[in-house]
């Protein structure tokens, strides 16, 4: 008899299991419409131009994760909204830091997540990841990485069966419905899971075709066209390091490294709600010789960023749907 195949194992990792939890086209633009306020089934629809079926997939989802939660808003016939709970409502540094990365690389006066404001200061926000303990912001070239208490391996997940971020439809939306170049930039790296789980490796060191494909248990083919896309993107650069046979290391950008704040804030979210007993898996250490808590900051006054501490512009309220009060 045949014996069934053993799962492929991973190293454990929370910014991983973050990706796995939220590293899909679909379910990004459902958080984006929540943390634009966005509640109702109708509201998501109309925001995203998702199919009704695909919708109700993602929403529960991210029900059973815990992100969302549903409320009943009507009796006869029964209708619920969604809303972010604690679980979901943390996600919003991290949401932050991908608009950061934004903000810098393709500033688009146009998109209503570009005209936030941070209230204490007045200012438009330019959210930056900092240092808890000594208030410097967060790279790459500063942290040291090193086993935490829940080191060790799981089984791979699942392959989903679902188009890549790239197959979908481009920034003119779905059934008419626009998307603003920065969300669909985004999309093109956060929603394909090994696009994501790629660049997270290329922050753990992993420079090399083969490295790359024993970390992340993905096929050959797979990982070539995501390595050539992320080259293309300007996330990735080839450099020669072997000449017969020729072979490449894959090295991140400046752009690519400018990534590592959301890396560094996914992970920090995983640490704390996707961790468990046994604790977190990795232990970032910066340079200041702290175990590295990632806070935000406002780039203007330094202060605090949070839900409460930032509204949308003028302009970018007028833009909305009646359905949403927006945040980010």
């Amino acid at each position: 008899m045949v014996q069934p195949k053993a799962p492929a194992l991973v190293p454990n990792s929370s910014a991983a299991r973050a990706l796995n939890l939220i590293g899909d086209r679909w379910t990004l633009l459902v958080l984006y419409a929540a943390f634009m306020r966005v509640s109702r089934f109708e509201g998501f629809i109309a925001m995203t131009g998702m199919a009704r079926s695909l919708l109700v997939d993602r929403l529960g989802r991210l029900e059973a994760a815990g992100v969302l939660e549903r409320r009943p808003y009507q009796t006869r016939p029964a209708r619920h909204e969604y809303h972010l709970t604690a679980m979901g409502k943390d996600l919003y540094d991290s949401a932050l830091m991908l608009l950061g990365w934004e903000m810098r690389w393709r500033m688009d006066p146009a998109c209503p997540s570009h005209q936030i404001i941070h209230d204490p200061c007045g200012h438009p926000l330019r959210p930056v990841l900092v240092c808890q303990a000594c208030t410097a912001p967060v790279k790459v070239r500063d942290i040291v990485l090193s086993p935490g208490p829940g080191a060790g391996s799981e089984p791979a997940p699942r392959a989903r069966h679902s188009r890549r971020a790239s197959d979908g439809p481009g920034t003119e939306g779905v059934g008419g419905v626009p998307l603003h170049p920065m969300l669909e930039r985004s999309i093109e790296v956060l929603g394909d899971r090994w696009t994501a789980h790629l660049v997270a490796a290329s922050f753990y060191g992993q420079t090399r075709f083969k490295d790359l494909q024993a970390q992340l248990k993905v096929a050959s083919n797979i990982l070539t066209d995501r390595l050539t896309r992320l080259v293309e993107r300007g996330m990735l650069e080839r450099r020669l390091y072997q000449t017969r046979p020729e072979r490449w290391e894959y090295r991140l950008t400046r752009e690519g490294r400018d990534f590592f704040p959301l890396i560094a804030a996914l992970m920090a979210w995983g640490d704390r709600w996707l961790s468990g007993e046994a604790g977190p898996p990795e232990i970032l250490t910066h340079s200041c010789g702290a175990r590295l808590v990632p806070v935000v900051r406002c780039g203007a006054c330094e202060g605090a960023v949070d839900v409460k501490t930032t509204r949308m512009g003028r302009a970018a309220r007028q833009e909305q749907k009646p359905d949403s009060t927006p945040t980010l």
